[in-house]
């Protein structure tokens, strides 16, 4: 006999609408050393091939129909079969009221315990069925569970139509129980009940096959009968197993045992009611440890697990319909500062503000689960395409970013999102979560609020990590090299080189230096690399000091060399060592320096201009307040960034930013370099417009410090060239 609760879902299929409970959980990011979760093409959390996660997601949409049919036909046939031979349908005298008594006290306890979901492996009732099923022939069975369905369905009224689907199943399922048996030729009824005396050694075997093919068949037809479409998940089907081995246990045990009391001290029976409501709790309790293993205690959402699992069976589904399936990762900024301030459980108070409002947020279709820490996920098994999955990320995070009340605090956490899609950025489900999770760092570091996975801007790809590990014996051999671009006055004079990082691989040639620094800068090989462009450079300039060429060179450091403790006393050491005045060497920074820690940031600079380096702003006008870091930066050059000046010639817009910015950096004292100028026309814009400098091909490309030689030796005392600088 099934049990009929409230509930026609597996287990797990509600977990993104659960509520929360248990206690919290710590805000710890459960992250690998390198910041983002495993990768791989294989599934961590279980090895199911795709055809078997095919099959068990099948929901034959006419199956239940057939259930109920059968179930008529089977009941009807056995009842009418059973009176034509002149068989009672119930057992009578004290073993059928000590039955009665027994399925009485199966009945209450199933209406008290009102578990919500039917998938929970109820014990009390599938032992009752087997033992009068052993006993007394199916057809007594299929009363008693006919008994419990009616009963517990008059106390749930609002369910009739899951009874009817379960007690037609558990039909099936007694009468597969009895075919088992009739193969074996046993076919007790009430007046010929297979009596325990003449159980032998090979009744054994018999007894096991019954349970085996009641209990299969039950459970079989409850999953693809009545579990939703999309829950075929790997670890519920393997929780659901194992739960399911135990009440075979049970039903092993316990259904025999009755059968003997029944025989021989029938008004024992009602005490049966004892073990088979502990049969019960136990199974409880282990459905509900196997749902903490997919579920955060604090916010009652699904966890990674259940996640990833679920993210397979929406990748498979979407593979086969040829469609795309995306990921969205989202993160809290500065979340930290809130613990800090306010104290964890502030924080685990306001993380479930914030998953109430995700779970409002979510479209149709999605799920959510929160991975740990600040940090959550939403599935979108259908999107339409990278463009709407993008829109659906924004509108999350544009949730999650208004206002929250914290006993009268009122407190704004804003989120950054990354999202990958299948098939364009992934085809498994750990390869998506940690290409989302690429983005979502991008997003966090440009300020961005969301970004799509770029491959380009990925440093843990398998090429880009060979790439890294070559690049890092390259710095070690000294492999990489410096090229050197000028910075010319509109006299002719030089102000300025730049040094450039060069590096030809051994077997892939020249690789772009946009592509290696990008792996230097996610993979923690920035400040190593910096160093060595800072050395490589400081001795080239003393160098050329040397020999009389005067000329200061700039090297372009990132905001992590910036925020690094010590930075400015490193660099003045290398000073130092090189016997290299201050004044001869010039950092170019970007104004991200001071998006991530303004203060330290701050600090650097004012210890590096305290040294007597000279700054100079690199990229002007690409970030999103430039104006406002303008005035915190303490620079004496800003270069105009290239995708200006290109089109300076033909771009009226381009032709006014670039004559503002010049305005404005000389109103401030700076000096002006336009980047990228490359045709005399240019040239003469630019000077009619007052910079100061210009960077380009038309004066000189990058040179090796050779060449940069030469060139220098070509003009006449570039030193005493040098336009005078501009005093703030």
């Amino acid at each position: 006999m099934l049990e009929f609760s409230g509930g026609s879902q597996p287990p797990f299929s509600r977990l993104p609408s659960d509520g929360a409970g248990g206690a919290a959980q710590g805000t710890g990011r459960g992250r690998d050393a390198a910041g983002a979760p495993a990768s791989g093409g294989t599934r961590v959390t279980g090895e199911e091939p795709p055809w078997l996660q095919r099959f068990v997601a099948l929901r034959p949409p006419l199956l239940p129909a057939v259930v109920l049919a059968a179930a008529a036909v089977a009941l009807i046939l056995g009842v009418v079969r059973v009176l034509a031979r002149g068989h009672a349908l119930f057992p009578d005298g004290s073993a059928g009221w000590s039955f009665a008594v027994l399925t009485g006290c199966v009945v209450a306890h199933l209406v008290a315990t009102g578990r919500e979901r039917w998938w929970g492996g109820t014990g009390s009732a599938p032992a009752l069925t087997l033992a009068i099923l052993l006993l007394c022939g199916w057809v007594p069975a299929l009363l008693v569970s006919l008994a419990v369905v009616v009963l517990v369905g008059a106390a749930r009224r609002h369910r009739w139509r899951q009874a009817f689907v379960h007690g037609a199943i558990d039909i099936l399922g007694v009468g597969a129980g009895a075919l088992t048996l009739a193969l074996f030729g046993v076919r007790p009824s009430v007046e010929e009940p297979w009596e325990p005396e003449t159980w032998t050694l090979s009744a054994v075997p018999e007894i096991i096959l019954v349970a085996g093919a009641y209990l299969f068949v039950t459970r079989a037809l409850q999953w693809f009968t009545v579990a939703p479409h999309a829950t075929g998940l790997p670890s519920a089907l393997r929780t659901g197993l194992v739960r399911q081995g135990l009440v075979g246990v049970a039903l092993l045990g316990i259904a025999p045992l009755i059968a003997v009391v029944a025989v021989h001290k029938p008004l024992l029976l009602p005490l049966f009611a004892v073990p088979l409501i502990a049969l019960d709790a136990t199974l409880r309790i282990a459905r509900a440890r196997a749902e903490e293993q997919l579920r955060d205690p604090l916010t009652g959402l699904p966890n990674r697990l259940w996640l990833l699992e679920r993210t397979w069976s929406a990748l498979d589904e979407a593979e086969r319909k040829g469609t795309r399936a995306a990921l969205v990762l989202i993160d809290l900024d500065r979340f930290r500062s809130v613990n800090d301030t306010l104290g964890h459980l502030a924080g685990d108070r306001l993380l479930l503000q914030i998953a109430e409002r995700l779970r409002a947020a979510l479209p149709r279709g999605a799920e959510a689960a929160r991975l740990g820490g600040d940090e959550f996920a939403v599935l979108l098994p259908a999107a339409d395409s990278t463009t709407s999955a993008k829109r659906i990320a924004r509108g999350l995070v544009s949730a999650l970013s208004s206002p929250l009340d914290l006993d009268g605090l009122t407190l704004v956490l804003e989120a950054s999102a990354g999202v990958a899609v299948f098939p364009d950025h992934a085809r498994e489900a750990e390869g998506l979560l940690r290409r989302a999770d690429v983005a979502m760092y991008e997003a966090k570091r440009d300020r961005t609020a969301v970004e799509v996975y770029e491959a380009t801007r990925d440093g843990n790809t398998p090429d880009r990590l060979g790439l890294l590990a070559d690049l890092r014996r390259a710095l070690d051999a000294g492999e990489v090299e410096l090229h050197y671009q000028p910075k010319v006055g509109f006299d002719g004079t030089v102000s300025g080189l730049e040094a450039l990082v060069r590096w030809v691989h051994p077997e892939r040639g020249r690789v772009p230096p946009d592509e290696f620094i990008a792996i230097a800068e996610t993979s923690g090989l920035m400040p190593r690399l910096t160093e060595y462009v800072l050395e490589t450079a400081l001795a080239q300039v003393a160098t050329w000091r040397s020999c009389g060429l005067m000329v200061p060179v700039a090297v372009n450091v990132s905001p992590r060399d910036v925020h690094s403790p010590g930075f400015a006393g490193a660099v003045a050491a290398r000073l130092a060592r090189h016997g290299v005045p201050p004044g001869a060497l010039q950092l170019e920074i970007t104004e991200h320096v001071l998006l991530e820690d303004p203060q330290q940031a701050a600090d650097t600079l004012a210890g590096l201009t305290g040294h007597g380096v000279k700054m100079s702003l690199d990229d002007f006008g690409t970030g999103y307040s430039s104006l406002v870091h303008l005035r915190r930066l303490p620079v004496s050059e800003l270069k105009i960034d290239r995708s200006f000046v290109a089109r300076l010639a033909v771009d009226t817009e381009d032709a006014e930013i670039v004559r503002c910015t010049v305005d404005l950096a000389h109103s401030l004292g700076l000096l002006v370099v336009a980047e990228g100028v490359e045709d005399d026309e240019t040239w003469e814009r630019l000077r009619d417009l007052g910079c100061d400098a210009v960077q380009g091909w038309l004066v000189a490309a990058a040179m090796p410090p050779g060449e940069t030689t030469a060139w220098l030796r070509a003009r006449e005392a570039p030193s005493r060239a040098l336009p005078p600088a501009r005093t703030p």
